[in-house]
């Protein structure tokens, strides 16, 4: 497993290598060595890290073989990068950073909790419309009720007058039809 890791990783060192190497070819000269044949061997021999071989022509078009040298040592210094240099932190710009920190923690808080004020305030205020829209709407309910109330009661004193009323008027009338009776039998007696 060792030994597989480690050809692994001389490919990927091999990938890198190459893939730096075709970075300083051009591509338009790479192009024009591929198409131009006579100008390629003029070109090939300019890479000093780099081997180029031209193999058999094939039906889909020119193939190279690409050789990589073993890295010198000075263009391993050359290909080196170093990370920019870190500045030391005095106590006083830990502290500063301490206190944006804790400015931004504050900050970031406040809103929080203006956020939930709000959402608390709508609430409230949805709430407080939910109540007056019910009691508006049961002072409604009520009051139609009354005035239906209030209107069977009138249809009910009306009905129960012109009942009473018919009453008398049949009573009159019974009392005249008996007056009118006992005339007619007097009078024939």
């Amino acid at each position: 497993m060792n030994n597989n890791f480690s050809k692994r990783l001389i490919n990927v060192c091999v990938f890198a290598a190459y893939k730096e190497k075709m970075k300083e070819i051009s591509v338009l000269s790479f192009i024009c060595s591929c198409l131009y044949p006579e100008t390629r061997k003029n070109i090939m021999g300019d890479f000093e890290d780099l081997d180029i071989k031209p193999i058999n022509k094939r039906a889909s078009g020119q193939a190279f073989e690409v050789i990589l040298k073993p890295s010198s040592p000075v263009s391993e210094a050359a290909h080196c990068i170093t990370s920019p240099p870190k500045r030391d932190l005095s106590l006083d710009d830990i502290q500063k950073k301490l206190e944006a920190a804790e400015d931004r923690r504050r900050s970031q808080e406040a809103s929080v909790l203006r956020a939930l004020a709000e959402k608390r305030e709508h609430e409230r205020d949805v709430l407080l419309k939910a109540m007056e829209e019910n009691s508006n709407f049961s002072r409604m309910a009520e009051e139609k009720l009354q005035f239906k109330m209030e209107q069977i009661e009138e249809n009910r004193m009306a009905y129960l007058a012109a009942i009473m009323e018919r009453l008398q008027e049949r009573e009159k009338h019974a009392q005249e039809v008996r007056r009118n009776k006992e005339l007619r039998e007097e009078v024939t007696a």
